[in-house]
């Protein structure tokens, strides 16, 4: 019923979409084939005028996703994942705001981009053998955005829901974010440095840190030393002994050696990213952690693996516990191929992006409905699938169920109203071409600080909508 009360415009028709969805036999391959479906009751006119003209009021449905109960860990600590997952629409030149997204081109297997729409997706993670996470945001990113600044709006933003909504209270673990490669997690620790949350991520192999200086050598006096002694990751000489380290044994990675340093941090210049910052630059230190495993599975090459986490205090932490919830991080891979192979989130060819914004968070809801369903479906299994108790089924198998689950419960949805077809096109009238929008390409930016000199988050245009402002409807 919250699904349907946050579509004021063109519900009935979207309802019946995502209903569309849920109880399509298969994975959704286009469009046109949901209007097939028993349980959408319109035309595929009506499915495309909704996804047009229709409109979603994206914050309430923010706020009841932040309402709903999240998956937690075994210590109750929220940990939520963070990752872009791309929209290839190569072809499409009327469609604007894409950009070279991160994908394997098709083109020669070379390169790594390709035209389309990224999407930053915020998901609680659980724990235990699970591919279920709980979407809460989802953020299109636009040419002129940068990655860092919108990651640290979305995270202030989801911050004031999950207060609102009771999830997280003073006095409860500190909120973690789980990253992978490709997110500044230094500079993210800084802009994030006054909210109660953590970061753990991965970062580069080939990066070079610093220990903590030491008091200044010789007798004459002047200002002590910023930076100790240089940590290179890609050189074991200059790793000091660790403070912390843990050897355990893994089902699926054999001896996992995990070791810890306390307080590294990086030397900051100004440039890029830093470009723009007022006043001496910070230290910014952190907790190291080093994994080792004795293998991987599928015969893939051994790659050494570093995890940064903003918490400095190094003997405060679990060693053998931040590789682990690192891991869980890729439960979101399994969301992300669910939402592409199953759900069809990459199957429509529209060209609007607002109109694939309106289908990404129809899904999403979508999704949600299906974490929600799991008590009520039962284990329809193929015959060479193995049976699962009813909290471990997997999204797949819910779906199979949720026919039968909307069958009894119904759907707020309208029938439709009976009409005849319209007149069509005027005779003689014709169509001027479409616009041809090129990829864009990232600028530079004059401040790329998300910070004003006064700490007050500045406010950022993302596709249209004003983040620190509060999100509007799509």
């Amino acid at each position: 019923m919250e699904l349907y009360a946050a579509i004021p415009r063109r519900a009935d028709a979207l309802f019946d979409l995502a209903d569309a969805v849920l109880c399509a036999g298969g994975p959704v391959t286009s469009l046109p084939e949901l209007s097939l479906e028993a349980v959408h009751r319109r035309g595929h006119g009506a499915m495309y005028d909704a996804l047009a003209d229709g409109r979603i009021d994206v914050a309430r449905l923010r706020r009841a996703l932040a309402g709903l109960e999240l998956p937690r860990g075994a210590d109750r600590q929220i940990s939520i994942a963070l990752d872009v997952t791309p929209w290839p629409r190569p072809d499409a030149e009327c469609s604007p705001d894409r950009l070279h997204c991160y994908h394997p081109c098709r083109c020669d297997g070379v390169r790594q981009t390709i035209p389309g729409w990224p999407y930053q997706v915020a998901a609680a993670l659980g724990g235990g053998w699970t591919s279920w996470t709980g979407p809460l945001d989802v953020v299109r990113l636009g040419p002129d955005d940068d990655l860092t600044e919108i990651t640290a709006v979305q995270v202030r933003e989801l911050m004031v829901r999950l207060r609102e909504a009771g999830q997280w209270r003073e006095g409860d673990p500190e909120v973690l974010f789980v990253l992978d490669s490709g997110y500044d997690i230094v500079r993210l620790t800084w802009l994030l440095r006054e909210e109660p949350v953590r970061l753990l991520g991965r970062i580069r192999a080939d990066r070079v840190l610093h220990h903590p200086p030491g008091r200044r050598k010789g007798t004459h006096p002047g200002r002590q030393p910023r930076y100790g002694q240089a940590f290179r990751l890609a050189d074991p000489a200059t790793h000091p002994a660790p403070i912390q380290a843990s050897t355990t044994i893994h089902d699926r990675f054999g001896h996992v050696t995990a070791t810890c340093w306390g307080r590294p941090h990086p030397a900051l210049d100004r440039r890029g990213a830093w470009d723009g910052h007022t006043g001496e630059l910070p230290i910014i230190e952190g907790t190291l952690v080093h994994l080792e495993v004795q293998y991987l599975p599928g015969n893939r090459n051994l790659k050494p693996l570093w995890l940064w986490h903003s918490n400095p205090d190094a003997p405060a932490h679990h060693v053998d516990g931040l590789w682990r919830i690192f891991l869980r991080r890729f439960d979101l891979e399994h969301t992300f191929r669910f939402f592409k192979q199953t759900l069809g989130l990459t199957r429509p060819c529209l060209r609007h992006p607002h109109e694939a914004d309106r289908w990404v968070w129809l899904l999403l809801a979508a999704y949600t409905q299906l974490r929600l369903a799991r008590p009520l479906a039962d284990d329809l299994r193929r015959p060479w699938e193995k049976p699962l108790p009813p909290d471990q089924l997997t999204p797949g198998r819910v779906r199979r169920g949720y026919p039968r689950i909307r069958k009894n419960l119904g759907t707020p949805a309208n029938p439709p109203k009976a009409t005849r077809p319209g007149p069509g096109r005027p005779k003689g009238r014709t169509s001027t071409p479409a616009p041809r929008h090129p990829v864009s390409k990232k600028q530079r930016k004059e401040h790329p600080s998300a910070l004003t000199d006064e700490g007050q988050p500045l406010r950022f245009k993302l596709s249209g909508v004003t983040l620190a402002s509060g999100p509007v409807g799509v």
